[in-house]
């Protein structure tokens, strides 16, 4: 199903474009499935990100896996991806936190459910922890895919940053088709399918071949976006072994601060940085649904 979320920003009203899948329709009466809410990241929209057809490759849909494990899954295009509205703006965190507060009054609207379980990866991760940190109300159970906390000695942010003043001149960068392959080789080759980033590309470049800036100028010369003291509920903080966006220092110390018992910290050996297309996925999805179906504690 396909919905839409409405934002006001000072030059005018940007319209989101929200998706939702679940195992079957609603019915009148029944208990209301766990609502999973899956946050994209800087250089792909949502439905390539999260419900990418592989044809004859196998299942690489997380909307897919999820909706058959029984959540009521949905996800939504950020200001300028996919389709939805088209600004001048250059689509940083901050505009991410908003996008997430007018998807969530839809999904409450629609489910009738006030808290979500939510999923980011790599930028989408700092979106949606922020937005935990912004709306702690809201959430439930926070996983956190592929996540930068300061982004000290980060192999790839150090060579991203070799463009910040590119990123801090311009609203938009270029993704071909060879940048949205590169994703696939960046950290370790081996850890995924090379062809997958061919059906990936297709979906995407339907949208254009620039995506925009602001993430990759936050990651660059902001961080930290998200103060872990302040995110109160359950989090799981999950990483592929190869990862080049963040260190196991940056990360424990994020991990070591947060103020829950209710977390874990998770590293799932054979991935690199995209733990959603990456051959070892059965292994992130085995891990973020053991997290989200963890029974409620009975001793705080």
């Amino acid at each position: 199903n396909e919905y839409w979320a409405f934002k006001a920003t000072p030059k005018g009203e940007v319209k989101l474009a929200m998706y939702r899948k679940r195992a079957a329709a609603p019915k009148a009466g029944e208990k209301p499935l766990p609502v999973l809410l899956m946050v994209h990241g800087s250089s792909n929209s949502s439905m390539s990100s999260f419900n990418l057809a592989t044809p004859g490759k196998g299942e690489y849909s997380l909307m897919n896996t999820f909706a058959k494990l029984g959540y009521d899954c949905w996800t939504l295009d950020h200001e300028n991806y996919g389709r939805s509205t088209q600004t001048d703006g250059n689509s940083d965190i901050a505009s991410g936190v908003e996008d997430l507060k007018a998807a969530v009054e839809v999904i409450a609207k629609e489910t009738g459910q006030a808290k979500v379980h939510m999923f980011g990866e790599s930028s989408g991760a700092i979106r949606a922890g922020a937005y935990a940190q912004a709306a702690p109300a809201r959430v439930d159970r926070l996983v956190l895919g592929a996540f930068t906390y300061k982004g000290e000695n980060s192999p790839t942010l150090t060579e991203r940053a070799k463009q910040l003043d590119y990123y801090r001149t311009h609203n938009r960068r270029p993704r071909d088709r060879a940048m949205v392959r590169s994703i696939f080789t960046r950290d370790k080759a081996g850890t995924t399918d090379p062809s997958i980033a061919d059906f990936l590309a297709d979906q995407e470049l339907k949208f254009g071949d620039q995506v925009p800036t602001g993430t990759y100028l936050d990651m660059t010369s902001k961080l930290p976006l998200v103060d872990p003291k302040k995110v109160p509920g359950p989090v799981l903080l999950i990483r592929g072994e190869y990862d080049g966006i963040a260190t196991m220092n940056d990360l424990m110390d994020f991990y070591s601060q947060l103020p829950s018992g209710d977390k874990q910290f998770v590293v799932l050996p054979g991935i690199a940085h995209n733990l959603i297309l990456s051959t070892n996925r059965e292994l992130f999805w085995h891990a973020m649904h053991a997290f989200l179906a963890m029974p409620k504690s009975i001793v705080s």
